[in-house]
């Protein structure tokens, strides 16, 4: 399986197989046409960059590099998160699977599906390196807590010269600062590393305003997160004993 040049996996030589472990399994009709039609079509353009199975084979959890991805429409998401599970029994199998613009939020969709989140790690051999600390964080935080916000646009641009992944957040605390986020990973190919940032929005239209500048090439500094307001209470006056007139006590 070779991807194209320049990719986030590219200088390789040799890629590692995809087994989806379903030998001697079936489905139903339309769970079969919609795993050929989603998955298995293009299976040998699929680069598994992390697989989990559990020990009894029930179940296999896959962040997959989709280098058809490039060819499609523009804009499309380049990963897909992949949850399988299987019947040992009735020997049949169902899926469920959700193209995403990073893998951090492909291994968050999974984790949330119940892979554990140790067994999930991308394959540092087959992706660019995060370039600093700031974007290792960030992906920690993706993956952690990947269910506080819902995507509602992306945008990857495979350009060798600008390679740049953009996601508009929309988070799903109503009392959350900056209740819209966007995320932005940028590609240095020839230096094998990327960076992930993250900005805070009051409204989507500012947020995609953002991104669409971005893409032209005319945004502002990205601005920050607000922190969120703390919920603790102010500490409790300490009531004054109650003074009494002078006399006798009795």
């Amino acid at each position: 399986m070779s991807s194209p040049e320049p990719t986030p996996s590219a200088g390789l030589n040799r890629l590692p197989e995809l087994d989806f472990r379903l030998d001697g399994l079936d489905a139903d009709e339309k769970t079969n046409d919609a795993f050929f039609d989603q998955i298995g079509v293009s299976d040998d353009m699929l680069v598994p960059l992390a697989e989990h199975h559990s020990a009894d084979g029930v179940r296999s959890f896959y962040v997959l590099y989709d280098t058809t991805a490039t060819y499609d429409h523009p804009g499309v998401p380049h990963y897909i998160a992949l949850y399988l599970q299987r019947d040992q029994e009735k020997r049949t199998f169902r899926f469920e699977h959700a193209p995403l613009p990073l893998p951090a939020m492909a291994q968050s969709w999974l984790i949330h599906r119940g892979c554990p989140p140790d067994s999930i790690g991308l394959a540092p051999e087959l992706r660019t390196a995060p370039a600093d600390e700031a974007t290792r964080a960030l992906e920690r935080r993706l993956m952690g807590d990947g269910d506080h916000h819902a995507l509602g646009w992306s945008y990857t641009q495979d350009d060798p010269e600008d390679w740049v992944t953009l996601a508009a957040l929309r988070a799903l605390d109503e009392h959350a600062s900056s209740p819209f986020r966007v995320v932005i990973e940028e590609v240095a190919i020839k230096a094998g590393t990327h960076t992930l940032r993250e900005g805070g929005f009051e409204t989507a239209e500012e947020a995609l305003t953002w991104c669409h500048d971005r893409l032209r090439g005319t945004e502002r500094p990205l601005p920050p997160v607000r922190p969120k307001p703390s919920r603790s209470r102010p500490a409790a006056v300490p009531k004054t004993a109650a003074s009494h007139p002078p006399g006798r006590s009795r």
